[in-house]
């Protein structure tokens, strides 16, 4: 079953935060908002301004906030900071060259389903994560 690891969704809870409060927020009081330990939002925090989806500002009037409106920041780009490497199967990820891929032949067909996921990965906003998402994605699904 495909899972993002817990690093990247303690991720989108913190931008989903960061999103609906839209001001600077510090690393405790986010910690309170998402009921996450203060060290988990930390890390958490660190690895998403590295990424360049977080601005922040120390001292007393500083904190945390997005560096682009939550209508421009994607699952895609917010996965991509939190998770090594987000694809359906190892296979699909196309590095190297598969020892078993003559007889399987599925390989080609794992990417395609790969390149499909990343595709609606990268039209659901953090804006879109903060409502509910549509019961049929045939918005999402518009080339």
């Amino acid at each position: 079953m495909l899972k993002i690891n817990k690093l990247a969704d303690y991720g989108l809870m913190v931008m989903s935060c960061l999103a609906h409060h839209r001001k600077p927020l510090n690393t405790p009081e986010i910690a309170a908002f998402t009921h996450l330990s203060v060290h988990t939002v930390s890390k958490v925090l660190k690895c998403l301004t590295r990424h360049g989806l977080l601005h922040s500002k120390r001292g007393m009037q500083g904190g945390y906030w997005l560096a682009l409106p939550a209508e421009n920041i994607t699952l895609n780009h917010m996965l991509a900071a939190l998770e090594e490497d987000l694809a359906v199967t190892e296979c699909a990820q196309g590095q190297g060259v598969c020892k078993v891929e003559h007889f399987c032949g599925i390989r080609h067909n794992w990417k395609m389903i790969n390149k499909y996921f990343q595709s609606m990965l990268s039209k659901i906003t953090l804006a879109d994560m903060l409502g509910r998402l549509p019961k049929d994605f045939s918005r999402l699904q518009k080339e």
